[in-house]
């Protein structure tokens, strides 16, 4: 008969964990927190509710690498399920950039909608130059998704040293992208407020930033796991999902830049 510790199945039976809990509460708070701010309230609420966010980020994933490491959680079967669930998350993300392309396709296309602009930008909007800094980015962040690839294939020949190199010009390559970004919106002529085409550029291309951003930190993460030594060609979901993840953004900025910078820009005429 097996003992109590003998695995007779091939799936990850999770151990109770605070973390779920803890961070439901701790999102809570920062939701609190941004609101009572918002309303001219002290911002010390929202700062806490981040602090304590970061705190479980840390503790949390510690605990799933630490699973991943031990050699008995996550077996094939297991690594099938995660791969799974990371690509229907992707899915999910696809679904949330599709209410925005159509938001900004409702708005520009008249056969789509009775209300949509027959002049697109509006008057007196003076749009970005798509071939400036909009294209440069996109040249970054496609580089970015090759640098990523070739570290994923330093992943499967076992070399987390190289690997981990290629990760760091990857993050390094999405900083400098985050930060061209940041250049543009300062360098806009439209406010947020400015109607439906600010409404509409700035909610589908800061979306796209912040998920910039997060797929930066889940590549930051596994660079110090490669540095580390984590990843092995057999076993390295962690850093499958990040590039998943990664070639994802650069997909959704291709639609961005051709929709809203490009094409969008093709009404314009100078004053």
């Amino acid at each position: 008969m097996a003992s109590e510790t003998t695995k007779s199945h091939p799936y990850h039976m999770v151990a109770p964990s605070p973390w779920p809990a803890i961070g439901s509460l701790a999102a809570l708070v920062t939701a609190f927190g941004a609101i009572w701010a918002m309303q001219g309230g002290p911002i010390w609420l929202f700062v806490q509710g981040v602090l304590i966010l970061l705190w479980v980020f840390y503790r949390w994933w510690r605990d799933v690498v630490i699973e991943a490491r031990g050699g008995v959680d996550h077996t094939d079967t297991v690594r099938h399920g995660l791969r799974m669930g990371m690509v229907l998350f992707i899915t999910s993300e696809v679904m949330f950039f599709f209410a925005f392309f159509w938001a900004y396709f409702n708005a520009t296309v008249p056969f789509l909608s009775a209300v949509a602009h027959d002049v697109w930008p509006p008057e007196g909007v003076v749009p970005l130059d798509p071939w400036s800094v909009p294209f440069l980015n996109t040249v970054i962040l496609l580089s970015s998704g090759a640098t990523v690839t070739r570290a994923h294939h330093m992943v499967r020949l076992g070399d987390n040293k190289r690997a981990a190199r290629w990760i760091l010009l990857t993050v390094l390559l999405a900083m400098i992208f985050t930060g061209f970004q940041a250049y543009e919106y300062v360098h806009a002529t439209f406010a947020f407020t400015g109607g439906i085409y600010s409404s509409t550029f700035y909610l589908a291309t800061g979306f796209h930033g912040f998920h910039v951003i997060i797929g930066t930190i889940f590549l930051i993460v596994c660079w110090f796991r490669a540095r580390a030594g984590h990843f092995t060609p057999e076993v390295h979901v962690g850093f499958e999902a990040a590039a998943w993840y990664w070639h994802f953004v650069d997909v959704v900025w291709l639609f961005l830049f051709a929709s809203i910078y490009w094409w969008g820009s093709l009404g314009y005429t100078p004053v």
